[in-house]
């Protein structure tokens, strides 16, 4: 083997070996975490715990970016047009990803072919909230006082297209009430609204109104799980009651296609490993947040399953 050949082996076998050093030492620098709502909703609560434990376990900040906005998709576009290196994550969630897409034909992401879903963290469940203004503490009462007074009663949504105005829109169908619907950019200012008494109803995730039902400042009607809450377990679900009304938000972490495979293995074990800690598992249960363990295929398979699940619900919202 002459020299030349020599010097281009060896220089091939450096470039190659460059690109896994590097991916091993990641994170070499912080790591933004997108959200897509304002702060204090329930991605928010998870992001902001989970960046916590990512930044004492890997070394380096993990920084909660919010960037609310169009039903998330100003958050998974941002996400969408990152390098794919690791250093811009999302907590990813049900609106962006199974909602918008639908709802708004122009969304300019494909919400399973742009991204690598790469930790399903768990699942959140909604409930229809009233304040005591609303004159009710029953499911069934206020759906007759509803029925009486078409267009009297208003709700608020975190925005037109998200996931409690979808709800909504199926809870009107089923149970034949009429709504007059407040969306919000976000759950946080839906939230400040409701317990200032500007709206009486609000379709929300259940974690972040725990507090106002513990002050009796929220009082829950109904939530949207398959089966009671263990943190509201005096509240019926809607399906209790007949309806089929069914739904979760699910939380995991993101990132843009194409994220080396050393980076995904590394940022998934972290993950699983933060998620298995006492603090983080209390705090999950005090959320009402279920997680059930899936691996990254299980959980990409599982974002193109709910994207089938929630289509013909958004095309029967918003025809």
């Amino acid at each position: 083997m002459n020299r030349r050949t020599l010097l281009s082996t060896a220089f091939a076998a450096l470039a190659a070996a460059l690109p896994a050093a590097a991916q091993t030492d990641w994170p070499e620098r912080p790591v933004r975490i997108l959200v897509s709502f304002p702060p204090g909703g329930s991605s928010d609560l998870v992001a902001r715990l989970l960046a916590e434990k990512l930044s004492a376990s890997l070394g380096q900040q993990f920084v909660v970016e919010n960037k609310p906005g169009a039903a998330g998709t100003v958050a998974a576009t941002a996400l969408k047009e990152a390098a794919p290196d690791g250093y811009t994550l999302m907590l990813s969630n049900l609106t962006p990803f199974n909602v918008a897409p639908v709802r708004f034909p122009d969304t300019p992401y494909d919400p399973i072919a742009d991204f690598d879903h790469i930790t399903y963290v768990g699942a959140v469940h909604l409930g229809l909230f009233a304040a005591p203004s609303a004159g009710t503490s029953d499911l069934a009462a206020f759906i007759e006082k509803a029925k009486a007074d078409p267009g009297f009663y208003e709700y608020g949504s975190s925005g037109v297209g998200s996931w409690g105005h979808i709800i909504a829109e199926q809870f009107q169908d089923e149970t034949g009430t009429e709504l007059f619907h407040i969306p919000y950019k976000g759950s946080g200012p839906m939230r400040l609204d409701f317990m200032g008494g500007v709206v009486p109803l609000i379709f929300d995730a259940v974690p972040q109104n725990l507090p106002a039902v513990e002050d009796g400042t929220a009082i829950p009607l109904a939530v949207s799980a398959p089966e009671r809450l263990s943190s509201l377990p005096g509240v019926p679900t809607f399906a209790e009651a007949g309806y089929d009304i069914v739904a979760e938000n699910w939380l995991g972490v993101s990132a843009p296609a194409g994220v080396p495979g050393d980076i995904e293995a590394r940022l998934d074990g972290a993950l699983a490993a933060a998620m298995e800690l006492d603090d983080v598992l209390d705090q999950f249960e005090s959320w009402g947040l279920i997680r059930v363990p899936k691996t990254s295929e299980q959980f990409s398979a599982y974002v193109a399953a709910q994207l089938r699940q929630w289509t013909p619900l958004v095309e029967a919202a918003t025809e």
